[in-house]
């Protein structure tokens, strides 16, 4: 499907302006301003910024090399190898390396006119300022991600909510479906990752801030993840029909109602240790099946204490602004 995305917009945009800029200024060579901001648009805010200081610092070194290099040996296709040669290493030793391609179109430039001359090198410097300024200025126009990352968060939970009522049946002796199981640890994984990407994202949008709570919110639900997969593991091991599974089993259910962004971990949690309690006030088991049943239940509350922990230490998400309608109020009535 055809579609143009903001990157696209903002590079179009601001490689015009730069040539528009560089053409009223009467520089030569201004199409290669608009090169320059083509090479400097980023997808994030710090990386732009990070990658305009790289761009202008390693402009500004290859001019100090061509001038050296160019008056010296002269203008030869040998010369801008011997050159290229050694700056590009000392671009790297100088964590520069971003900048190699936009030097060398400085480079390149200086190699055709076959003159180094301080009004070449001023047009060459103000090309650079332009191309990279126009650049780093459209870069901090970035779209904000919060509805897809709310969207993502939603999906989520509402995959945990199928996940903890499949385990429910399982419990139940109503299905035990492996495939299911996989499916909903599928899809979660996928969510997870696609969210962390993208709350990585917009940390990279904000210049100064180095924390986003979506991240933290992923990284929560990743670590969850890591709990339900091992607890997904131990529901093949219970087998019979107890009253510890038909415990179990309704916590579950009314655990996957309540699965949201917000903190009720330690409500739920108080309610596991009290059912732990319970367990061990029980008889004992008869059997070698009913021993290992019993073991692995045991294990798998434990596990669902794991993931309720693990939860508790999150602070939550901000709710999600709605554009609501003021409500008129009703005259009350006598």
């Amino acid at each position: 499907m055809f579609k143009i995305g903001s990157r696209t917009v903002k590079t179009a945009i601001g490689t015009a302006l730069s040539i528009f800029i560089a053409q009223s200024l009467q520089l030569a060579n201004y199409a290669s301003a608009g090169i320059l901001t083509i090479l400097c648009v980023q997808t994030t805010k710090k990386k732009s910024l990070q990658t305009s200081k790289e761009r202008f610092l390693a402009c500004v070194l290859v001019i100090g090399f061509s001038a050296v290099f160019f008056s010296v040996l002269g203008f030869s296709p040998w010369v801008v190898g011997l050159l290229l040669l050694i700056f590009i290493p000392t671009v790297v030793a100088f964590k520069l390396q971003q900048g190699i391609v936009t030097s060398s179109v400085i480079l390149l430039q200086f190699y055709i006119e076959e003159q180094l001359t301080w009004a070449l090198v001023w047009n060459q410097l103000s090309l650079i300022t332009i191309g990279i300024g126009v650049a780093f200025l459209v870069n901090f126009y970035m779209p904000s991600l919060d509805s897809s990352m709310y969207e993502l968060q939603r999906k989520i939970e509402e995959q945990l909510k199928k996940l903890l009522q499949s385990m429910a049946k399982a419990l139940e002796n109503e299905s035990d479906d492996v495939d299911l199981f996989k499916e909903h640890l599928t899809e979660i994984r996928t969510l997870i990752e696609k969210g962390k990407a993208l709350s990585f994202r917009d940390v990279e949008n904000h210049v100064l801030r180095h924390e986003n709570p979506f991240y933290n919110y992923f990284s929560m639900r990743e670590k969850q993840f890591v709990v339900l997969e091992r607890s997904v593991i131990l529901l093949n091991r219970i087998r019979g029909e107890y009253v510890q599974e038909e415990m179990t089993a309704t916590f579950l259910r009314e655990l996957s109602e309540h699965v949201h962004p917000g903190n009720t971990a330690h409500f739920y949690l108080m309610k596991l240790y009290q059912m732990q309690h319970e367990f061990e006030s029980m008889p004992l088991p008869k059997s070698h099946q009913e021993f290992q049943s019993s073991a692995a239940l045991v294990q798998f509350v434990r596990e669902m204490i794991h993931y309720l922990e693990i939860k508790s230490h999150f602070s939550g998400l901000p709710q999600m602004e709605k554009k609501t309608k003021p409500v008129k109020r009703q005259p009350k009535r006598a």
